[in-house]
């Protein structure tokens, strides 16, 4: 009976731990979270100055013409998928990796995948598709931008060797109801409609602005930080999402060590309980017999 009461006790102390982790994990899901969110948000306001300059330009040169080139079966897509490196983040990978499969079979030409992440290219590659490589997931805010600037060099060298490659990117972005939901959307080339909606935002103050230089530099310039923009706020929305992921999975992991800790707790005690009960019906029968 006391190698069990052992036994139990050291697996009470071991949940005991168990839980420290868990919550200090969660901790950590819920500060990450926070840090991506504030980034996105943050991109805001430079945003919006990139929309008001890209409707000047807009305004003044008329819309951005297409490069030339067959938009046929033949042509080669290129495709942008974050996932995650880490686990504890249920299908999160999967999830991601089965939209993009989906959204990319659905269109016509060759298709050219890079993987955000470990797992992520391994859902891509089990799925039949074969990515053309790989980069590591950020682990912190600070170590967005050098991904982002990796992946906008790739894209840039992948474009110069057609003149006609479109790019779409594929990630999770948070939701508060379902914690996560995958999205996708095309970045280049520019139609005609997103140039319109530029074209249509009215400059702020009465005083109209020029642009200095030519145009099409300053356009050009304009849009490789929309680029940037837009690949910054999906791999913060990824990684914001991941964590929100991981924080659930701590979440439902800690309810799941509460009730398994107060299940061995009751059974403990119910044994030390029987213990006792026992040693003293000993001592009972040894009075009783001494006694008679």
């Amino acid at each position: 009976m006391s190698d069990t009461l052992a036994s139990l006790r050291h697996k009470i102390v071991g949940a005991n731990k168990l839980k420290s982790v868990v919550r200090t994990m969660k901790v950590l899901a819920a500060s990450s979270i926070n840090q991506y969110e504030s980034a996105v948000r943050a991109l805001v306001d430079y945003e919006r100055a990139l929309s008001l300059g890209l409707g000047v330009c807009l305004r003044r040169g008329g819309p951005i013409a297409s490069p030339p080139g067959n938009k046929n079966e033949e042509e080669e897509i290129l495709a942008i998928v974050f996932g995650s490196d880490q686990g504890l983040v249920g299908q999160f990978n999967e999830v991601v990796a089965d939209f993009a499969v989906k959204s990319l079979g659905a269109l016509p030409g060759r298709k050219r995948i890079w993987a955000v992440g470990e797992r992520v290219y391994a859902s891509l590659a089990d799925a039949g598709w074969s990515p053309a490589g790989k980069f590591e997931v950020p682990n912190s805010v600070a170590t967005v931008t050098p991904l982002v600037g990796k992946v906008q060099v790739e894209i840039e060298y992948q474009r110069s060797q057609s003149k006609y490659r479109p790019v779409y990117i594929f990630h999770n972005r948070p939701r508060a109801a379902i914690l996560y939901e995958p999205f996708g959307r095309r970045l280049l080339p520019l139609d005609i409609q997103w140039q319109r909606v530029f074209a249509q935002i009215k400059w702020p103050t009465k005083i109209l602005p020029e642009v200095l230089g030519s145009d099409e530099e300053t356009v050009r310039a304009l849009v490789r930080e929309y680029f940037f923009i837009s690949l910054f706020q999906a791999c913060a929305e990824s990684l914001a999402a991941e964590n929100a992921s991981r924080l659930a999975a701590m979440q439902r992991a800690e309810k799941n060590i509460d009730e398994l800790s107060a299940e061995l707790t009751r059974t403990f005690y119910r044994l030390r309980q029987n213990s006792i009960d026992e040693e003293l019906f000993d001592i009972v029968a040894g009075y009783t017999s001494l006694t008679k």
